[in-house]
Formats: C-alpha cells, structure tokens, sequence
C-alpha cells in the first residue's frame, strides 16, 4: 500500500521552541521525501545529537521505517528523526509512505535469522495502528516489539529511479519480496 502526505511548514518567528514534527521514527517500511528545494528543516538524531539533512535539489530522500527494521531483523534501521520551522521561510514537503497491507503479519524474514543472527523482533500484525498508539504517546513503537534493542539509523538520500530500483532490489533481497511498495521506477 502507498499512501502520501503534503506538508507544510509556515515560517516561524520562534524557530528555537516550535518543532514542525516532533521526534519520531516512521512506521512504514520506506517513506520517499521530495523536499523544499532551498529550505532545510529535516533533521536525524545521532549519538544523541540532532544533525540537518542537507537539502539535495530534485532528489528523493529515502528513508527506512520500522517496519523494514523488523522484516530485515535489524539489517536496516528506522532512524529518530523530527522536522524544525524557519522563521525566515516556509517549506513544503511531499512525503509517500510505502507498507505492507495491515492484515498481513510482519516478522523477521526466516533467512536473516540462524544461529550467528538470532531473531530480534517478534511477529506483529496492523503495525499501523500499533504505530499511531504510541506516536501519540511520544515513543517508537518498533522497539516495542524488539526481542534485543537494535541500533539506529540507516537513510538514503537518492537521484531518480536507478536508486529506487537498487533499493527495491536490495528489499527483494532481505524480504524475499518487494511486494510492500508498488511503483514505477
């Protein structure tokens, strides 16, 4: 399933003390930003330190979500990440979030799990819905679900389709199927 989602951060005169999003890791397997082109306000928590996503004109930022951390058991991780105003400019984003059907239970793959890689996530089933529970609440849910707490972040920063493509591919590799995210590429 592909949903979408428009954004739009209007300028701020106290930058400092509003967030345009809190601090969150997304819940879907993929989610592809097309961002401002001149404007930043993407930024990624790190070691305990929040740094800015450069802005990359006519680039698709790629971003793994939770569920992608739970189907690769932790190959690829869901980065925190929040969104900060401007208060000299507004910015606009246009964020698609790629996920299996809610019905489906999702788990580790079974070829990512053996005796050097134990399993680290149980199986769960209308991840969206156990998602938004704890968005609401401040806190990831994905680790809810974590058999060993996993580390954090993995982001992609992409020019066109060859990229899709090799991380579709890439997908196709850990999950056995690249069928959470239908799109031309």
């Amino acid at each position: 399933m592909i949903f979408s989602r428009f954004n739009f951060y209007p300028r701020c005169p106290l930058p400092d003390q509003v967030l345009g999003i809190k601090p969150h890791t997304d819940g879907p397997a993929l989610t592809i930003l097309l961002q401002n082109k001149e404007v930043e306000g993407l930024q990624v928590l790190e070691d305990d330190q929040w740094f800015k996503v450069p802005v990359i004109p006519d680039a698709l930022f790629i971003n793994v979500g939770d569920q992608c951390e739970i189907m690769s058991n932790g190959v690829f991780n869901s980065p925190v990440h929040r969104v900060v105003t401007n208060s000299e400019r507004e910015r606009v984003s246009m964020a698609m979030f790629c996920t299996p059907d809610p019905e489906n239970k999702i788990g580790p793959v079974a070829e990512l799990i053996n005796d050097g890689q134990p399993q680290l996530y149980r199986n769960v089933k209308n991840y969206p819905t156990i998602f938004y529970h704890y968005y609401q609440l401040g806190e990831n849910s994905g680790l809810n679900f974590a058999l060993v707490l996993p580390r954090r972040g993995l982001i992609f920063a992409c020019y066109g389709s060859k990229c899709i493509e090799f991380l579709l591919i890439r997908l196709e590799y850990f999950t056995g199927t690249s069928d959470c995210c239908h799109f031309p590429v």
